[in-house]
């Protein structure tokens, strides 16, 4: 009879942790999406930055992202500064319901590191930023 008891409380308890690892283990899906891409070079204009991005193993692309994304709070865009480490600059990139939301640069802090460039002044770039309204993206 002990035995009995012994197992039925034993299956009760299995069958409630069973039951506790279900809900709280579950995870909603979320409407946000992303690409990492590592920055070959990323480019200082007055107006904005370009950045050349590597798109696979044998090609890079290129973006532009204005001031104006970095400099509000509820801005499309955000600079997170890396130290010296051995992390390799990046761009994350962030969609919502399909939608671009925003972006994200992962660059160095010491504007002497190999990927900071500046785009020359007799490099008309202007129009490049110019009326954008999302990061425009090569695969």
């Amino acid at each position: 009879m002990k035995k009995l008891v012994m197992i039925i409380v034993l299956a009760s308890l299995f069958q409630g942790a069973l039951l506790f690892a279900q809900t709280s283990s579950r995870f909603e899906e979320s409407d946000y999406y992303y690409f990492n891409f590592t920055i070959e070079k990323i480019y200082i204009h007055r107006l904005g930055f370009m950045v050349v991005y590597r798109k696979n193993s044998n090609f890079t692309a290129r973006t532009f992202i204005p001031h104006d994304w970095f400099h509000t709070t509820d801005g499309k865009g955000e600079i997170i500064y890396l130290g010296t480490g051995r992390e390799w600059p990046s761009m994350i990139v962030y969609y919502q319901d399909g939608e671009f939301s925003h972006v994200r640069l992962r660059v160095r802090k010491n504007r002497l590191h190999e990927t900071w460039g500046v785009i020359p002044l007799n490099v008309n770039a202007d129009s490049f930023f110019q009326d954008i309204e999302e990061v425009k993206l090569e695969f």
